[in-house]
């Protein structure tokens, strides 16, 4: 029997693992968690008792109260929990000693008994089956930052540092580091495997790392890393964000993702003849991302917010080329000291991203780049940041959106990255994000009032 055949009882070895281990945890509640179509982390708890009835039957939930999901008269949701998700929460619930665990689910469509055309985690699945068919597994590896700020009296966030620490300070101008380290241990207790941790620019920006791994579990763990991140802050009465620009006229928080594609356990990534040491697969998936990035944009950098990190002068990329030596371009060739190591970087993420439709867009656009053998632009190995648009235009370097608007027109119009999320993520997803756009059209900001409200 193998993990996920059911037994006579309907149970998998996998999930009668976890059932072992709630009672050797002493775990008294279970979240099952899911996102939405932007990303925001959801859960419905149920007692550790109804845990068996959770992986034989799943857990019913009403599917018109999550953004981008269904009608009210279309309602009925299943959750399907994936047993090789299964962590202890790095907190305890209780004074007693008891304990919650998370499990991240798959959404079904109760009507149809398949899985939900809206749940981004099955959008992810999709692009995973993708590869799978052209003979390719997908790992990933994101980059998240996040700020801390202090909170007001009454628990609300503020925008004040609890630090004035720089890149890669210590402390005492790092006041953070007793946080991360216990972000850390956090994120330990539940599987992680951190690679570095440290001071980012701005002070009050810090960045995990943790290893690469599979393309699903990296989005899992995304989701998770930014719930655990919020919670452990919280405990130190911190407010973790990983808003892209929290603060004006200083960087903004990204969330860099290296992506390498793997073919019988070898890296299909890298040629040890190639002055880049890439393959031609590389290349192509390389150049299937450039062509499709402004659509891309959309996913990666979701809010209205996004596009003030996406400007010049603040270390975030805005020129679509790519380079083996520079940050200034929108993709790099990272150096790998052994062949597994060898990838690719997208820059232009943030952790405002929904991580699973973020990596399925990508891993879409580099597939259509792989199929369609697309030739990829000579590398651009100067400081973009010093061209001006003339010799941009020489280069043949055309430029990310600038706004959220520009970015969902981008989408609409790209078919390619529009099949990859699907008809109903795509029409539910531009929707939600056009009325971003009109509500923030309307609304006056601190800086107009001070700016003209005296003036004229």
């Amino acid at each position: 029997m193998t993990n996920g055949t059911p037994n006579s009882d309907g149970l998998s070895a996998a999930a009668r693992r976890v059932l072992e281990e709630i009672d050797e945890q002493n775990v008294d509640f279970l979240r099952l968690q899911f996102t939405d179509i932007l990303g925001t982390v959801k859960n419905v708890s149920i007692p550790a008792t109804q845990a068996e009835k959770a992986f034989t039957e799943g857990i019913y939930f009403d599917g018109s109260s999550i953004e981008g999901y269904v009608r009210i008269q279309e309602s009925d949701m299943r959750l399907t929990p994936d047993p090789s998700t299964f962590a202890v929460l790095p907190w305890r619930d209780h004074d007693d000693g008891t304990a919650s665990a998370r499990l991240i689910c798959d959404v079904m469509n109760t009507s149809t008994g398949e899985p939900f055309v809206g749940d981004p985690r099955g959008v992810l699945k999709g692009a995973i089956d993708r590869a799978a068919e052209m003979g390719y597994d997908i790992n990933a590896a994101p980059e998240p930052e996040f700020f801390l700020f202090e909170q007001a009296e009454d628990g609300s966030a503020t925008t004040v540092t609890n630090d004035a620490g720089g890149y890669f300070d210590l402390a005492p101008k790092d006041l953070a580091s007793d946080v991360r380290r216990d972000i850390i241990y956090g994120l330990e207790e539940m599987g992680f495997d951190i690679e570095a941790s440290h001071h980012e620019v701005a002070e009050g920006q810090h960045e995990i790392n943790f290893t690469y791994d599979d393309a699903l579990t990296t989005a899992d763990n995304v989701a998770t890393f930014r719930a655990v991140v919020r919670a452990i802050a919280a405990e130190h009465d911190l407010h973790a964000t990983f808003m892209p620009k929290p603060i004006a006229r200083v960087n903004g928080s990204g969330m860099h993702t290296h992506l390498s594609l793997f073919s019988g356990g070898e890296n299909a990534f890298h040629d040890p003849d190639d002055e880049f040491d890439l393959s031609g697969t590389a290349k192509q998936f390389l150049a299937g991302i450039l062509e499709h990035a402004p659509a891309i944009t959309a996913i990666c950098n979701p809010t209205v917010n996004s596009y003030k990190r996406l400007v010049p002068g603040y270390e975030a990329p805005v020129y679509i080329a790519w380079s083996d030596r520079n940050r200034s371009s929108l993709i790099r060739k990272p150096a790998a000291r052994t062949p597994a190591a060898s990838r690719v970087e997208l820059r232009s993420p943030d952790p405002s991203c929904n991580p699973y439709l973020a990596l399925a867009v990508m891993i879409h656009a580099g597939l259509e780049g792989i199929e369609r053998d697309l030739a990829v632009p000579d590398p651009v190995r100067e400081n973009i940041y010093e061209f001006n648009a003339e010799r941009r235009a020489e280069h043949g370097i055309e430029t990310l959106p600038t706004t959220l608007s520009q970015s969902l027109d981008a989408l609409e119009a790209d078919s390619v990255v529009t099949d990859a999320l699907g008809e109903h993520v795509t029409e539910k997803f531009l929707e939600a994000k056009r009325s971003e756009v009109m509500d923030y059209r309307v609304s006056v900001s601190e800086w107009e009032k001070e700016r003209y409200l005296e003036t004229f």
